[in-house]
This record gives C-alpha cells, structure tokens and sequence, in this order.
C-alpha cells in the first residue's frame, strides 16, 4: 500500500496536514474549492521561474489568505513590492474577497520533492543528459542532510522509440513507515521526443510525535538555520564521510 499511495495523503492527519485550510458548508464547499484549484493553477503557470515549492490557501472569516513557498521569493515580490501587489490584486478578483499574500522562503531547495522535481523538468527541456540531471539531483539532497531520496523518470528518455522508466535511489526511503517524514513531488518536462514525467520522493528522517503540523514546523525551523550553521553541519558531514 506505502508503494503505490500519495506518500503526503498517506501521512494527513499523522505528521502532515492540509495545503488548504478551510471549512465550509455544503452550499460554498465546491465553488471554494474551484477557486483553489484556479489560485494554484495561475500561480504555478504565472510564477514557473519563481520556484513554487507548494502554495497554502486559508480562509479566516470573508477573507483568504495565500503563503507561497518560493525558492526565489524575489522574483514575486518585484521591485519595492510592485510586482507582488499586482498579484494580489488578480488573486483577490479570483475570489471575490479581500485577499492577503504571505511569501516563505524556501532556502534549502534541494531537499525539496517538488524543487528537485521541476529543476530535473527544466533540465531534460534543455537537453541536458536525464542520467546526469538526476545524479546531480541525488547528490545534492543527501549532501544537504535528506536520509533518503529516490527519483523516477518516465518517457523517451534520450530520445528513444519506446517509452522507459529510469530510476536512482541512495539512502533509506521507508514509504510504510507512518512516522517518516517523506516528502513528494512531480513534473513534466515538455520535451521534443514527448512529455517525460518525473517523481521525487526524499526521506528526511523520522517524527515521533503525533503531530499534523510537524512536518511544517521542521521544514520552517531547517530554514531558518543560518548560513553558517548551515556550513558548519556540511563540513561535519564531509569528515564523518572521510572517516568512514
């Protein structure tokens, strides 16, 4: 069951919660939902350089409130904020309410499933060998402290005449493990041969408390970790290699 289900849906409730917060009645549940699905939609296509991690929609009382995670929050914000009122005001015609917009910064991109996902995408679009793209993607994750990761690319690869499925995977990545917490993503990479599908999971170590919003809170507190810091934990890692 692990093996084939969502790896995020598996674990709502257990140590990950929802993207969209809200409740509503039956009256306004599917229209809510429409416009959800929209924001997202827009968003992703509007904002494809910026590097959208994942996009959380809540709706306080006759009010929405958008927090994008971006790799690259400069690009949406824009010069002296000029760009991210603009979006503002398109997100807010969309839900037909007053609309506020929080931007988090995603600063460790690499062990992001759906970061890793779309750089591999934009990759195989310029022709960059697909055996290269996902090496260096592994690579990468366990370098900046991912336990486990397994990527999986689906299509022509190379330009074949029969479609195949390529996959790397180092480390551990217990998918029936409940209180992993695994992040996962996907991408389609528009290549001239056909569409290629990538999907990326990356195991980033074990929550042992019940709690939905763990996850969040780790990856909140991992970024916040300053630079040196950061730093210092990479050359810790490299001697621990050396040594063994």
């Amino acid at each position: 069951m692990g093996q084939k289900i969502n790896p995020i849906g598996f674990r709502l409730g257990i140590n990950r919660t929802w993207d969209s917060r809200w409740f509503a009645d039956n009256a306004e549940y599917g229209q809510l939902l429409h416009e959800d699905l929209k924001i997202r939609a827009y968003l992703m296509s509007e904002l494809k350089q910026a590097g959208i991690a994942k996009v959380v929609i809540e709706r306080p009382h006759k009010k929405c409130r958008v927090t994008i995670h971006s790799a690259r929050p400069g690009l949406i914000i824009g010069k002296k904020g000029a760009d991210i009122e603009k979006l503002r005001k398109k997100i807010s015609t969309m839900t037909s309410s007053e609309t506020h917009l929080n931007i988090v910064e995603v600063r460790k991109p690499e062990i992001d499933a759906t970061l890793v996902g779309q750089s591999i995408a934009q990759q195989l679009e310029r022709r960059v060998a697909f055996r290269r793209a996902m090496k260096r993607a592994v690579q990468s994750a366990m370098r900046l402290g991912a336990e486990g990761i397994k990527i999986t690319c689906a299509g022509r690869l190379g330009g074949a005449e029969i479609a195949r499925t390529e996959w790397y995977r180092e480390g551990r990545v217990p998918l029936h493990t409940l209180r992993a917490d695994i992040d996962y993503g996907t991408a389609e990479a528009s290549t001239a041969f056909g569409i290629c599908g990538i999907k990326v999971w990356i195991f980033k170590g074990e929550i042992l408390e019940h709690d939905p919003m763990a996850s969040e809170r780790r990856g909140l507190e991992g970024d916040a970790q300053g630079p040196a810091s950061r730093e210092r934990n990479d050359r810790g890692g490299r001697r621990e290699r050396e040594n063994a």
